[in-house]
């Protein structure tokens, strides 16, 4: 797959903040529709999910999405590649950046073998198995960005030669840094912030353990987290309190701008927050208090 020459052009429909977001996933398309219409009145450039095998459709969700607003930008965050094959994959993206053009990026990603070997299948050398994928699809359309879900040094080096550049999730702030190092000057950096608004250091680090549990249960995680010097109890159960303020930010609005900046500061593109907490409503409450911090 060639890289799309269409970076530029992507960074400025981005904007600086987007939004990532699981708490559509499984609404009907009424409150669906009804939301990100809210998010994009808010000022935010994107809304992005993610995909499980089985459990939901990124591309017929995004359509959704799309439809229903007029400047968003939508973002798999990922497109699951053991979920299709590639030149579905490529297919369905393409007629979605044909219909909705500038408005949409196809964000790839390997998953985590617990997550493929339930839906029935092998997962084995993802590596190896993005390079197969990238070159099933061939070349892409000059209109449809192309960014890979990477952590690593190795996969966020294909992000760099044959993609627009990476979507990071469950980082921390130092990532970002060394994931722009890799990429270079040239290719999108997109990571995803885990964000409580809360004061309480005990109410918010309540909150943020019920995200950080599931996520420390995947290797792919914990084994880049421990590349970053997180070791024993950091990585223990929900994590130590250490790891939850790494990965969630939390505190008043200003509080949760504050980590925002620093990724961009240190050489993201577009940062999406994602709002823990009780479903779609209190997500779009925590959107509300934090846009005007985040997009003065």
């Amino acid at each position: 797959m060639a890289v799309p020459q269409n970076v530029t052009a992507t960074r400025q429909a981005l904007g600086a903040v987007g939004v990532w977001t699981t708490s559509l996933q499984r609404e009907p398309a009424a409150v669906q529709r009804e939301a990100v219409a809210r998010i994009e009145a808010l000022g935010y450039g994107s809304v992005w999910q993610g995909e499980v095998v089985g459990a939901n459709d990124v591309f017929a969700q995004e359509a959704v999405w799309l439809a229903a607003t007029s400047r968003i930008v939508a973002g798999t965050g990922i497109a699951n590649i053991w979920a299709r094959h590639a030149g579905t994959a490529r297919a369905a993206a393409a007629t979605l950046a044909d219909a909705w053009p500038g408005r949409f990026v196809l964000g790839l990603g390997v998953s985590h073998a617990p997550i493929v070997e339930r839906s029935g299948q092998a997962y084995s050398k993802p590596l190896q198995r993005m390079r197969e994928y990238l070159d099933g699809m061939g070349d892409v359309p000059a209109g449809l960005p192309v960014v890979l879900a990477a952590l690593r040094p190795r996969m966020l080096q294909l992000a760099a030669d044959r993609a627009g550049g990476a979507h990071t999730y469950f980082v921390p702030l130092e990532h970002t840094a060394q994931a722009r190092a890799v990429l270079g000057p040239d290719r999108l950096l997109i990571p995803e912030q885990a964000v409580v608004v809360e004061t309480s250091p005990q109410v918010a680090r309540e909150v943020a353990r019920r995200h950080t549990v599931r996520y420390l249960q995947l290797p792919n995680y914990v084994n880049n987290l421990r590349r970053l010097g997180l070791t024993g109890e950091d990585l223990d159960g929900a994590g130590s309190d250490r790891l939850v303020d790494a990965i969630v930010a939390w505190g008043t609005p200003a509080d949760i701008a504050a980590r925002v900046r620093a990724h961009l500061d240190a050489g993201a593109d577009h940062v999406l927050v994602q709002p823990l907490g009780d479903g779609a409503g209190d997500a779009l409450r925590q959107l509300e208090e934090l846009a005007p911090a985040l997009m003065p």
